[in-house]
């Protein structure tokens, strides 16, 4: 039979313990002192158990998920910087209805979670619709095409299986980049097929402005200076320059 390593391991530490105790008995010749001494550390090892196990765990393990957190982040913060600001940016310029509520989402530097749990919940339940008339389908196409492996990278990347929110978006994004991959031409669509398509680009839409808001949060409490360009480079923001003004 084979044994784990951590029985063995138990094994080892119990049989340095017998050992130990033997030589004491053996060495100082006082049994009772040594049976006090046995009965005193078996009373605390209850305690030294709960103090392992359950403290020292807890904090181990959120130790282990502030960093899961980071890496979710970081791979969060690569996606907005390669593909999606830019689309965002893009499909809301498409939305007849975003002039109603573009001053909502200028976002300021100013900003407290509050601004943007309020701004969350908007978007939430905001009604989302694209003129698919004013789309640029065929540069859309390339450049989605051009994120393709990128896109894939990521929906492979297991730290993903932590936030199915942003795996949900990513999976949006790559299914409207694989239809778009899939049509040899769109100017002669027929209106059945363009009503598909915006249906993929709504989906895309909403999950990625939801996203953007709960990215940005996070920008805001741990980094800065990240934020600071964020702003500047506002999707929704048709005035947004990276080049500091004030």
């Amino acid at each position: 039979m084979r044994f784990s390593w951590q029985v063995k391991l138990g094994l080892i530490l119990v049989s340095i313990s017998i050992a130990v105790y033997s030589i004491k008995f053996l060495v100082l010749k006082n049994p009772a002192d040594t049976l006090n001494y046995v009965f005193n550390s078996l009373g605390f090892l209850p305690i030294s158990a709960f103090l392992v196990t359950i403290i020292l765990n807890e904090l181990l393990t959120r130790r282990s998920r502030r960093e899961r957190l980071e890496k979710l982040n970081m791979v969060i913060g690569t996606f907005f910087s390669e593909v999606g600001t830019m689309l965002l940016a893009e499909i809301s310029d498409c939305d007849p209805g975003l002039d109603g509520i573009r001053k909502r989402l200028l976002v300021r530097d100013t900003w407290q979670d509050q601004e943007f749990d309020d701004l969350k919940s908007f978007l939430e339940g905001y009604h989302y619709a694209i003129d698919i008339n004013k789309i640029e389908i065929q540069k859309l196409t390339i450049f989605l095409n051009e994120k393709r492996n990128f896109l894939l990278r990521l929906l492979e990347n297991p730290v993903l299986l932590e936030h199915q929110t942003f795996t949900e978006t990513l999976r949006t994004v790559f299914h409207l980049t694989e239809e778009l991959e899939r049509r040899s031409g769109v100017d002669e669509l027929p209106t059945t097929d363009l009503s598909h398509i915006n249906g993929d680009l709504v989906r895309v839409y909403r999950n990625i402005s939801i996203q953007w808001v709960d990215y940005m949060k996070y920008l805001r409490k741990n980094y800065p200076y990240l934020f600071s360009l964020a702003i500047r480079t506002n999707p929704f923001d048709q005035e947004a320059s990276v080049i500091v003004r004030k």
